[in-house]
């Protein structure tokens, strides 16, 4: 498929300053203080500008443990060599490549995805040239350990910073897309 005619895929997540996403369980308990002091962070923005989700299979069930399946009426492909089952109608369980279901997204009518985790699948979008912004919210909390933004990997990428928010609580919102130079 022509790049051109790819939907933009933003992984927008959480990291704590010392690049985990979540604790070594998968637990993301360390953004509880942030999210109770009822700022919005620009998710709703964010939100409403998405018509597709992406996910791993461990975020997936993470997500369904904190609370009935959030999704709305997005249509969600969620990554697992498992049969797992489908919280929704518009939850797809899929082990195709990460080309082959942007290439599925793009003919449902997707046209920009919420990539939301994990750092391995991350990883393997990034190693297809997929994830097209990184829309990162550094969390000024050191986990020592967890889960990572990103597996190791011995491929660079520039980026271009596009907007920078530092919140009251500390926390900063970053916004890069990927440089083409």
């Amino acid at each position: 498929m022509n790049e051109t005619a790819r939907p933009e895929i933003i992984y927008y997540a959480a990291v704590s300053l010392d690049g985990y996403i979540a604790d070594p369980g998968g637990g993301v308990e360390f953004l509880d203080r942030y999210m109770q002091l009822g700022e919005d962070y620009g998710f709703s923005n964010f939100e409403s500008s998405i018509n597709g989700i992406i996910m791993g299979s461990g975020t997936y069930e993470k997500s369904l443990e904190l609370a009935p399946w959030s999704g709305g009426d997005k249509p969600c492909w969620v990554f697992s060599l498992r049969n797992l089952k489908p919280a929704a109608p518009g939850v797809i369980i899929t082990s195709n490549t990460p080309e082959q279901v942007v290439d599925e997204m793009y003919e449902a009518g997707v046209r920009r995805a919420w990539f939301m985790g994990g750092g391995k699948l991350a990883s393997s979008f990034r190693r297809f040239d997929l994830l097209t912004e990184y829309n990162l919210a550094l969390v000024p909390e050191i986990l020592g350990e967890g889960i990572p933004l990103f597996e190791p990997s011995d491929t660079a990428e520039p980026l271009h910073l596009i907007d920078s928010k530092v919140h009251p609580s500390g926390l900063v919102q970053l916004r890069y897309r990927r440089r083409d130079d």
